[in-house]
């Protein structure tokens, strides 16, 4: 590695790393980013004298090389704009770009065709006075440098990475509990429809609750009728969520531990196509999501992240653009239940569902900016508090109300007529295990006014 680089040094809670050579930042990547990035071009903030690690962004590689100048300078600009903010902007930057070989081609061949976007990563961080002290590529196991000219560290063949687990950073890694969850593509994989069989009745249980549904949540439908799908919605909610109370179980009858396949297989099995559907149709509306946000600390924060996985895998064709709601849900679960990797994923797919989806992109840029989640978290508490105040407020007056009309309907000497003991709220679903009573919520944790159109009727949640 040439004088000009620096070291650069990364932390695991608070242990600290030195990294001094362009293969010790190579095996750095996945631990710092929670997982092995694919297709990717990632970049990250360093600071002071010896390069602290800071911020990072991730964007996938384009496949146009006509896209190449302008997402350089897109993530220099989010790069260096989102550092600034948080601490102090960058003293320099380190840039990877992470792509498997095209079928016939070879790793070699990855690291020349990516270098005119290595060299635009480059002039696009200069132009903002900060230099970038390293571009790697990483491709079938091997890292290139598109920054040191020495062959002895850097050889034009490529360097092999190190073996899983032997290097300073997977030990100082594991010593403090981080764990890399796979690559990229794995963690995915958990949010998107699988292909089976089973995904033409999933289809057919989204078209039927799509014609039933969808007129209830267009703009200009019935509050009234939108209030009774609300908390039809938020019963079924509750109810799915009660089924993903236990954790999963990862280890067999065998003693073997399951693989990631198996376990998302049993979550699946725990719901039903026609209820999948409901909850998917009915999360278009923007105050059940938003109501659904609440879940989002502790046991209930994890269990729900399963739940809005399973029913993202349930957005099959063509109703993958409904996956934004479930989606996101499962990014903000996760992101406050600390899973910040999972979360990153979640996002950058309800994004990619709906770039539009304004709930998804606010939370993508806060949790890409580092910041707390305990202020929306906050925000969410005070909201259920005002509504489990309101009701409490509103109850003995409704107590009052039936117990005259009950007085009135009484006839001298006759019996006095039925009346149902729960009120439209309760035969809605409002008692459910988990459900919560419905309210407008005066602080919203995203949205923006409903757009029209859309794939089988008009979504109104954003």
């Amino acid at each position: 590695m040439n004088a000009n680089h620096h070291d650069t040094s990364a932390s695991t809670h608070s242990r600290q790393i030195t990294l001094r050579s362009p293969a010790e930042l190579a095996d750095a990547l996945p631990f710092v980013l929670g997982f092995h990035p694919t297709d990717s071009v990632v970049l990250v903030a360093l600071h002071g004298a010896n390069g602290r690690f800071g911020g990072r962004i991730r964007v996938g590689i384009p496949r146009a090389p006509g896209e190449w100048d302008s997402t350089a300078d897109h993530l220099a600009e989010c790069l260096v704009e989102t550092s600034a903010r948080h601490s102090s902007p960058p003293d320099g930057i380190v840039g990877f770009l992470c792509q498997d070989p095209r079928p016939g081609e070879t790793a070699g061949q990855v690291y020349e065709r990516l270098r005119p976007l290595a060299q635009r990563l480059r002039t696009a961080c200069g132009a903002l006075d900060i230099p970038v002290y390293e571009v790697l590529c990483i491709s079938d196991g091997l890292h290139f440098s598109y920054c040191c000219p020495d062959e002895r560290c850097c050889p034009p063949d490529g360097t092999p990475l190190a073996l899983s687990g032997t290097s300073v950073m997977a030990a100082a890694a594991a010593y403090a509990g981080v764990n890399v969850r796979g690559t990229l593509r794995d963690l995915e994989a958990a949010f998107l429809p699988t292909g089976a069989p089973g995904e033409a009745g999933q289809r057919s249980a989204l078209d039927a609750a799509a014609a039933e549904i969808v007129p209830r949540v267009v703009d200009g439908a019935d509050e009234q009728g939108r209030a009774r799908l609300r908390e039809t919605t938020l019963a079924l909610a509750g109810r799915l969520l009660g089924r993903f109370a236990e954790p999963p179980r990862r280890i067999g009858t065998d003693g073997v531990r399951r693989g990631q396949a198996a376990v998302d297989a049993d979550d699946d099995a725990r719901v039903e196509p026609a209820e999948a559907a409901a909850v998917i149709l009915g999360l278009q509306d923007r105050l059940t999501r938003d109501r659904l946000a609440e879940w989002m600390e502790g046991a209930e924060g994890v269990a729900a992240v399963r739940l809005w996985r399973v029913l993202a895998r349930r957005c099959v064709a063509p109703y993958g653009e409904y996956a934004a709601a479930p989606l996101t849900l499962a990014g903000w679960a996760a992101w406050s239940t600390g899973d910040e990797p999972t979360a990153r994923v979640a996002l950058n797919l309800a994004l990619q569902a709906d770039p539009e989806y304004v709930f998804a992109r606010l939370l993508h840029q806060a949790c890409n900016e580092g910041l707390n989640p305990e202020a929306l978290r906050s925000c969410l508490r005070q909201e259920r508090e005002n509504r489990a105040a309101a009701e409490r407020t509103t109850a003995p007056h409704t107590r009052r109300t039936r117990t005259r009309t009950r007085t009135r309907a009484t006839r001298p000497g006759g019996a006095r007529p039925a009346f149902p003991r729960t009120g439209p709220a309760e035969r809605h679903g409002r008692g459910a295990p988990g459900a919560r009573p419905a309210g407008r919520a005066s602080t919203r944790p995203g949205g923006s006014a409903p757009r029209r159109g859309g794939r089988r009727g008009t979504r109104s949640g954003r």
